[in-house]
């Protein structure tokens, strides 16, 4: 029957399975056409628009599946008419008119009452905007769809997982972490209760690099790899966009030639050419970096939000090859990017870069600029990042205000102790001693941030409750359950639940949360 081909495709969706859920939605559209059900065919054609230009990058494939479904949906399904606008909305490159046949879409869905495709009209909308360049008011559609759906309004899961998928997507485009984060938060009930939204490779990345940033490594390791598999031999760009941000997170603990062996394969890749570079940088060859940049920089526009991290990295580049005027005409460009975008990370992460090259010429400026970045790292809960700040503004304070570069680089040193930034911890040791400050590194102690939901299964861990009953007392399933009982352990550092129940009972109210 081809509902049982259908609901099985949907299934499989929701466990990650590529092949499968595009094999057996492919059998529904067939056997519903076979059985004159227009439909129900022209539905399942829709999905496969989704699945082949989500899951594969398979454009050509996409709009044949699109032709399908309009021509069903012309001749004898014109009740879809709005899904097919959404549909095509998605499938243009053209962004001007993917905003127009999405706002007919929403209107369509307005008028017949679907909150569904009123909603994933109205975040189409949105994104279309952001690619035009108009990003203040994009986001605001974005924001507002995403609260409308989250709030219940939409009644299909899908819904929510595809537009959390695009929020993280069009978030991590445009260097807006600040927004992203609240928004994975604010799923964390969908999430309990479904599982993880972010199914494509590509959202699952970013939602990765979110996770990264805000300082919990083991969730987004395991959440790159994730996308690294379900992604290689299938989507190539996905593929090194997944293992230049995993290459990224080995850096940062101090693993470059886990890194190396992370990008083998993609190193061509203008996805992965910010890795590569800094793996260049981390070997000592700004030299090579540079280069790797430039060739990335060369083959898109330097106005786009996505190239802020590439920039900053090219300025490093030639800050090491005593380029120091270029690097400071880069991170004036960074910060006039971030203001006219609105990207308060952007104008950080050109501050910072002004205050690494400023501060042999000007220590007064380099402070200056270095106390805007840490300020705006901090504010948006960005650990790494202001810990490197910190560490950057310790170097420049040495030779005249030892003692508050002291405190500075005391602080950045237990962020990356917490974190696991090997490398970074390192430096902040030696820059203490040559301080005169005495600063014994204690080893990676990789204790990460609990989120909320995690600490309330940790105190039920010291209260020696089982699996079982954790799920039972939090309404929760026993897999969900298992899932946060693992990331406990891995984050906490410790070999099994007795010693994480040890720890709870002793730590108690102690342990942080993040909300």
């Amino acid at each position: 029957m081809p509902e049982a081909f259908f609901g099985l495709a949907n299934a499989l969706f929701w466990l990650g399975d590529i092949a499968g859920t595009i094999a057996n939605c492919e059998k529904a559209y067939v056997a519903f056409r076979r059985r004159g059900d227009a439909m129900f065919a022209a539905g399942a054609a829709l999905s496969l628009v989704g699945y082949n230009k989500g899951y594969l990058g398979n454009t050509a494939a996409a709009r044949g599946w699109l032709s399908r479904a309009a021509r069903i949906i012309n001749n004898d399904v014109p009740e879809l008419r709005g899904e097919l606008l959404g549909a095509t909305a998605y499938v243009t490159d053209d962004p001007v008119q993917s905003e127009a046949l999405a706002r007919q879409a929403a209107e369509i869905g307005r008028a017949s009452g679907n909150s569904d495709l009123e909603l994933m009209a109205m975040h189409a909308v949105g994104q279309a905007l952001v690619q035009q360049g108009r990003t203040a008011e994009g986001m605001s559609l974005l924001d507002e769809a995403m609260a409308g759906v989250i709030g219940g309004e939409g009644g299909d899961p899908l819904t929510v997982a595809q537009m959390s998928c695009m929020t993280m997507v069009v978030c991590g485009s445009c260097f807006d972490l600040e927004r992203a984060t609240p928004w994975v938060q604010s799923l964390q009930g969908f999430i309990d209760r479904y599982g993880c939204p972010f199914l494509y490779a590509e959202c699952r990345t970013y939602y990765g690099r979110v996770v990264f940033e805000n300082g919990d490594w083991s969730g987004a390791e395991a959440l790159l790899a994730e996308a690294i598999s379900m992604s290689r031999g299938v989507y190539p760009a996905p593929h090194a966009f997944a293992c230049g941000t995993l290459a990224e997170l080995r850096l940062a603990q101090g693993r470059v030639e886990d890194a190396v062996r992370v990008l083998r394969g993609v190193e061509g890749r203008e996805e992965a050419a910010a890795a590569v570079a800094s793996v260049h940088l981390a070997q000592g060859e700004p030299a090579a970096a540079a280069a790797a940049l430039r060739r990335r920089l060369a083959a898109t526009s330097q106005d786009r939000l996505d190239v802020a991290a590439v920039i900053e990295l090219l300025g490093e580049a030639e800050i090491a090859l005593d380029g120091v005027g270029a690097a400071v005409e880069r991170g004036r460009a960074l910060v006039a990017l971030g203001r006219a975008s609105g990207c308060q990370l952007i104008v950080a992460h050109g501050e910072r870069l002004l205050g690494h090259a400023l501060a042999p010429a000007d220590t007064r400026a380099a402070c200056a600029h270095l106390e805007a970045a840490l300020a705006a790292f901090t504010g948006a809960g960005i650990p790494y990042r202001a810990a490197q700040t910190r560490l950057l503004l310790a170097q420049v304070l040495a030779h005249t205000e030892r003692e508050v570069a002291g405190a500075e680089a005391r602080t950045a040193l237990s962020v990356f102790e917490d974190l696991g930034a090997g490398r970074d911890a390192d430096a902040a040791a030696a820059l203490l001693r040559d301080l005169g400050v005495k600063a014994a590194r204690t080893g990676p102690r990789n204790l990460g941030r609990l989120t909320k939901r995690e600490h309330e299964v940790l105190v039920l861990l010291g209260e020696g409750l089982s699996n079982p009953e954790i799920a039972e007392r939090l309404f929760l399933s026993r897999k969900t359950v298992e899932h946060h009982v693992a990331r406990i352990l891995a984050k906490l550092g410790v070999r099994g639940r007795a010693e994480a129940a040890v720890l709870a009972s002793r730590s108690g109210p102690g342990i942080s949360a993040r909300d």
